[in-house]
């Protein structure tokens, strides 16, 4: 009855890949009961927050159930997934985030970065409230009570190190079967869906429709020219706000991770990593970025460092990002 669990301790630190792997096969597996999605969400929204972890490998349930709740309202009122196995009735998180969109009148079409920031924290806080009960103790369970410590009256998970390191250098491989596992649960209780569309849907279910927020932030503090060519871009509509390691595996917006590039590096770099040097830059520009009161008071600057972004470099390599990016020619401006 691990899902019941308020507290729970690792009973181990140090876990071979191979004892990982069958930890992670077993989630998977018929063997896990998986009577509606939570368990998938649980792990994109810990995959979100990989770099979110403060020294301690610890992370507060608002970061990760920010994700959850995202996840989970895109799914369930954008896409109009139903996200339980039993028919005729609905998750407990469907079930509240449904009666939201009823309260609000809130459109289908809107996604949750779309929705009110007051709402959002408040979905957040009610799908928090319903899901620490019992998905935190089911995943600690599944992973044979290794993959963290959790508690849930202090809010907080801790990551086991063997587990964190494991999911930093598997993280693309375990998005995939995360995202495949997801789908093939949602295809067999949806079943207007097809495997092409729910895989697109789930893949990009995280993605903001806009970084106006982010641009706006960074235009304030740098020199008016793109990071990558270094050519003029004084207006907004002529600038892009780039993910430097590339959206589709860090899958989160930090503002350490972006930067304003001219609209033809944005689509040249595409979904490729940027050469050494541009790293370099950006732990310049993140130490100016520091610099300024403002800035520090954020929280995902607030557990930035450049030995973080190094190693998110390091470890985008060694998930296939392995075609590295250079702008043809730098502007002389």
């Amino acid at each position: 009855m691990s899902h019941k669990l308020q507290f729970g301790e690792m009973k181990v630190t140090y876990l071979s890949d191979k004892e990982i792997w069958g930890h992670f096969n077993f989630i998977f597996s018929p063997k896990s009961r998986n009577s509606t999605t939570y368990k998938f969400v649980m792990i994109k929204a810990l995959l979100e927050n990989l770099y979110n972890v403060n020294e301690k490998l610890e992370l507060n349930y608002n970061q990760i159930f920010s994700s959850f709740a995202k996840i989970y309202w895109n799914l369930v009122i954008h896409h109009n997934l139903n996200q339980i196995n039993m028919m005729g009735k609905k998750a407990e998180v469907q079930s509240i985030l449904l009666k939201v969109q009823e309260k609000y009148l809130i459109p289908n079409t809107l996604i949750f970065d779309r929705i009110s920031t007051e709402l959002q924290i408040d979905i957040i806080k009610k799908v928090k409230s319903k899901c620490k009960l019992n998905v935190m103790g089911a995943l600690y369970g599944d992973a044979g009570h290794t993959i963290y410590n959790f508690d849930n009256k202090k809010e907080y998970i801790q990551f086991n190190p063997s587990f964190y390191s494991f999911m930093q250098r598997f993280q693309r491989v375990i998005t995939y079967l995360t995202n495949y596992q997801l789908v093939l649960f949602l295809e067999k209780f949806n079943d207007k869906e097809d495997t092409y569309n729910l895989l697109y849907k789930v893949e990009n279910v995280s993605k903001r429709s806009s970084l106006d927020h982010f641009y706006y932030i960074l235009a304030s503090f740098y020199d008016g020219t793109c990071f990558y060519c270094g050519k003029a871009v004084k207006k907004k509509d002529t600038a892009h706000v780039d993910h430097f390691i590339p959206w589709s595996y860090v899958q989160t917006d930090q503002l350490w991770n972006l930067v304003i590039s001219c609209s033809q590096c944005n689509l040249a770099k595409n979904d490729k990593l940027a050469k050494v040097e541009f790293l370099d830059n950006l732990i310049d520009r993140n130490s100016y970025l520091l610099s300024k009161p403002e800035i520090q008071k954020r929280e995902d600057m607030g557990v930035y460092t450049r030995n973080k972004l190094k190693e998110l470099y390091e470890y985008s390599i060694d998930n296939g990002y392995n075609d590295f990016w250079t702008p043809k020619s730098k502007s002389a401006n």
